[in-house]
């Protein structure tokens, strides 16, 4: 039969009504008309223009940065409160200042807050609880990016509540998930479709961050690195939008520095090049890996014993914040300070501006928080796990300083400085997001020769926990609770194939007027391709996407003679070196179901040019292609 010659062609064709092979998921729906591949919005959702969306990432921004001045004040208020019975909102240093007059009675102080939060989060919001950044990142990936209005009210009251009682986790984290819920909320009044409430969320999150620590470029970094699932201008902007204005409240309340008032670098550009520093870098970064990975068993071990040791919250946190207190009492009662109260800031500050420096202490320090960070949020603490990091990164790197100084080993370099390094290393290694660590204490020590060190320790610190474990100190939470969300960002690199690279080759051109009984005869002979490509002298006809059913006609329910009669007639044609995002965008914009790839000459092309056909089996095998390895 001549008119079935079999040619080993690409070809696109439209898909038919039940006779093709495309079985389409809907994971992989075009962007079409909503501007947005993905789950399929309802039809109360409206899509806004950019000018719009970063009006709206301006909104978010400020309501965080308002959000970040009460919280912060309601903590400093809450502290005094519970520490010294003073109804004040002056700040004062938690970790490095005065005792509280209670004396031995402060370990109850963290139990009395504790069954507050409890309270509270059971009555109100339940998701109030734990870190809040795993929350958000479930959001994200879970819950298309919804979290409830009321949760940035209870997050900022159980959160204060906790740290402000002496909890030992950070108010990154809490702040955080009030300016994603800022976000969301106002996502959802507007009526958003997911990906532009997504991207107002991961703003809202950006926003908290730069509020917290006044770092903007660390702040944008986080967002992209940890919240977002897409990094685009359309999704940029808005976050930029958001962190920039939230940084303006911040600076006009707080004032322009930095979380940590740091020390100038002691080292220069030629002590940071001898040889045996840039070793010890290395072997810090390889600590801080494996202090990191550390931290992350010992939070999930006690997320895990708690529950099941005490089934009763109320029980769970007596039992818990009673350790927490006494942990307190201890360190007041040996060093003169609490040190590991709250996130740590002012102990942080106290070790990087030289005041602690024993080797013995620093080491107590970092084993200390860790456990009692993973036993306040076992036990239901409302608060963060970033702060902690810094505060196990600069008691480690001061450690490691000290230890080197001891053994007149340290080349010049400080404990300090590599306090600074071991912030860096334990946070890029905890959370896998190398640049907003290395990004961040840039910004806070505003030092170049510092680049290089953060660079060596982050990368190593990084490779060392991925070694033992591939989650990441939020992720492994999520896989605990039994929803895993993606371990990498990986670039769309599926995006940049040809055509060629992903188009189906099995495929024969026909005439459109070849019997269907003559096709059913070849097919019973096992010589039908994946499509067959209809021809009428020449030109194109139209498109069958073939399987076995065709040996059956009567089973489409209609009249079929000819080939023609089962033709796809929606089909898009493609030059074989288009690469795969052209393909999709024009997919989607003629909402058509094949693309017939051909040669790339000048000219109309005619059957004999068609080489492939992509569909979306086709871009499914390419997606799963390059995210593997």
């Amino acid at each position: 039969m001549g008119s079935g010659r079999r040619l080993r062609h690409a070809a696109e064709a439209p898909q038919m009504p039940r006779v093709g092979l495309v079985i389409l998921p809907n994971i992989l729906e075009y962007q079409g008309k909503e501007g947005q591949g993905g789950v399929r919005e309802a039809e109360d959702t409206r899509q806004v223009n950019m000018v719009v969306l970063s009006l709206l990432a301006l909104a978010v921004g400020l309501a965080t940065g308002v959000g970040a001045v009460i919280f912060r004040s309601m903590l400093v208020g809450l502290h005094n409160l519970f520490f010294f019975g003073q109804l004040s909102l002056t700040p004062t240093s938690g970790a490095t200042g005065p005792l509280s007059p209670l004396g031995a009675l402060i370990i109850l102080v963290p139990v009395l807050g504790g069954i507050a939060v409890v309270w509270i989060t059971r009555r109100f919001a339940p998701e109030a609880k734990g870190g809040g950044i795993t929350d958000v990142m479930d959001a994200v990936y879970h819950r298309e990016g919804k979290i409830r209005p009321r949760v940035a009210v209870v997050k900022t009251i159980a959160s204060a509540l906790s740290i402000g009682s002496g909890a030992t986790v950070g108010r990154e984290g809490p702040i955080v998930q009030i300016g994603s819920a800022i976000g969301s909320a106002i996502a959802q009044f507007s009526r958003l479709p997911s990906w532009q409430r997504i991207t107002l969320l991961a703003a809202g999150a950006s926003a908290g961050i730069s509020a917290t620590f006044n770092t903007p470029l660390g702040a944008v970094l986080f967002a992209l690195e940890l919240i977002l699932p897409e990094i685009s201008a359309r999704t940029f902007l808005p976050v930029v939008i958001a962190t920039g204005s939230a940084t303006y409240v911040g600076r006009v309340v707080f004032g322009s520095y930095p979380a940590f008032v740091l020390p100038q670098m002691s080292f220069a550009t030629s002590e940071m090049d001898h040889i045996f520093n840039l070793g010890a870098f290395v072997v810090l970064g390889l600590m801080s890996g494996l202090v990191a990975w550390g931290f992350l068993r010992t939070l999930l071990f006690a997320g895990d014993v708690m529950p099941r040791r005490f089934p009763n919250e109320y029980m769970r946190a007596a039992a818990g914040f009673t350790g927490i207190g006494i942990a307190l009492f201890l360190f007041a009662h040996f060093t003169g300070h609490y040190y590991i109260i709250g996130g740590g800031y002012d102990a942080i500050a106290a070790i990087l501006e030289g005041h602690v420096t024993s080797f013995l202490l620093l080491a107590a320090l970092c084993v200390a928080q860790v456990f009692a960070t993973s036993l306040s949020i076992g036990s239901g603490a409302s608060g963060g796990v970033f702060a902690p990091m810094l505060f196990i990164g600069a008691s480690l790197g001061g450690a490691f300083g000290a230890l080197l100084h001891i053994f007149d080993a340290d080349h010049g370099i400080g404990v300090a400085d590599y306090a600074i390094i071991g912030m860096a290393a334990v946070v890029g290694g905890g959370t896998g997001a190398a640049m907003t660590a290395i990004t961040m204490n840039f910004e806070m020590t505003r030092d170049y020769n510092i680049i290089v060190p953060l660079i060596i320790a982050v990368a190593v610190s990084i490779g060392m926990r991925r070694a033992l474990t591939r989650d990441n100190i939020f992720s492994a939470e999520l896989v605990r609770r039994g929803r895993p969300v993606p371990k990498d960002r990986y670039s769309n690199l599926y995006l940049v194939l040809s055509a060629r690279e992903v188009m189906d080759a099995n495929i024969s051109v026909m005439s459109a007027e070849l019997a269907v009984e003559e096709a059913a005869q070849w097919a019973a002979e096992g010589g039908m391709p994946n499509f067959i490509v209809l021809q009428q002298q020449g030109r194109i006809q139209g498109v069958v996407s073939f399987d076995s059913r065709i040996r059956v006609p009567e089973l489409f329910g209609r009249d079929v003679e000819t080939l023609s009669d089962m033709a796809i007639q929606d089909y898009i044609l493609v030059r074989e070196n288009n690469i795969l995002e052209e393909v999709m965008r024009r997919l989607g914009e003629k909402d058509a179901k094949l693309a017939l790839v051909v040669k790339d000459k000048p000219g109309i092309p005619r059957a004999a040019d068609v080489l492939g056909v992509i569909g979306k089996p086709q871009i499914a095998d390419a997606i799963i292609g390059t995210q593997i390895g």
